[in-house]
């Protein structure tokens, strides 16, 4: 004997197979299955760049000593200014996305074609904000050495402040520069390209410069990197200077640990990739808007399902902005 037990109120609420399942078209399901695999693939690599942090958290680069740039302002130290600006860029962009999408379920196309563009508008500005930030990461401002260890060195005045290799330090003229090539046989130490500095150079400018030290990658008690006494600044350049550094790559980095290059380049690169993606459907989505074809369609669901990828975008820039430049 069998007994089937029947709840009323569920009747009719649950899906049933059809093609609507929660009330959503199969395209906005597709999208949002897409939104979640790959906020799990986010999720991995900032879990990735946490544990790496935390292993390394006592010689971990500082974020408001390394992006304190902003554009047209040479020498103005502005930390995460620009960085905040465009923060601020895409968040905008996002609400004008959820006007774009609020007309459109009331079919006004005009506002629709205004909103799309101001949020085409924010998502160029941003994209273009994070290659000058890539630019100027990557060409670096001061220059350091790397020691033997791996591990590197600034250079200060006696009062804190980040000095230049330029500031203090001489080329050689008369010495002639080769350099390191795989048909000279030195494949094991080719370089890609000379640093504008040697060791050597950087040594005798330390020494000309009284007023100048050296400031390891190690974080102190009081959160801020270490800086060596006189006699320890020109002794640590001496017996463990192997390399100049200017600027950051995948391979040195010169404020700081390489991994935080790395990470950098991959994480902000894999979501500057997204932004650009969406900017190109946007764009798509726009030119369409233009030509009326979801106006004779009577539904501007396209618009509202950019939209979610849109608005996906700008969540996980939020994420990114928060745990690797605030944090």
């Amino acid at each position: 004997m069998s007994t089937t037990v029947v709840n009323a109120e569920a009747d009719g609420k649950t899906w049933g197979g059809g093609n609507q399942p929660l009330k959503a078209s199969y395209g906005k399901m597709m999208m949002w299955f897409f939104i979640v695999s790959d906020a799990l693939t986010f999720s991995g690599f900032l879990a990735a760049y946490g544990f790496s942090r935390f292993k390394f958290i006592d010689s971990w680069p500082i974020a408001d000593e390394v992006f304190t740039h902003f554009p047209f302002l040479h020498g103005v130290n502005a930390p995460m200014y620009y960085v905040a600006f465009m923060t601020f860029v895409l968040i905008m962009s996002s609400v004008t996305m959820v006007l774009a999408v609020d007309a459109g379920h009331h079919l006004n196309k005009a506002k629709v074609t205004i909103y799309m563009f101001l949020t085409i508008i924010g998502g160029l500005i941003f994209v273009g904000s994070q290659a000058w930030e890539w630019n100027t990461f990557i060409k670096g401002d001061y220059g350091a050495v790397q020691t033997k260890g791996g591990n590197i060195l600034q250079f200060v005045d006696t009062e804190g402040h980040r000095v230049a290799l330029k500031d203090f330090v001489v080329v050689d003229t008369h010495k002639e520069r080769v350099q390191d090539q795989r048909k000279s046989g030195l494949w094991f130490t080719s370089e890609g390209t000379l640093p504008t500095y040697t060791v050597e150079e950087v040594v005798h400018g330390l020494e000309a410069h009284d007023n100048v030290l050296v400031r390891t990658q190690i974080i102190n008690e009081e959160g801020e990197k270490t800086v060596l006494s006189r006699a320890e600044s020109l002794r640590q350049i001496k017996e463990n200077g192997k390399l100049v550094v200017e600027g950051a790559n995948l391979h040195v980095n010169e404020y700081g640990s390489p991994l935080f290059a790395d990470f950098f380049f991959f994480i902000t690169g894999f979501h500057g990739f997204h932004v650009f993606s969406g900017v190109i459907i946007n764009i798509i989505i726009f030119f369409n808007v233009v030509l009326g074809t979801y106006e004779r369609r009577k539904s501007y669901e396209m618009v509202e399902k950019v939209g979610l990828y849109w608005h996906f975008v700008d969540l996980v820039w939020v994420f990114v902005f928060t745990f690797f430049y605030l944090v």
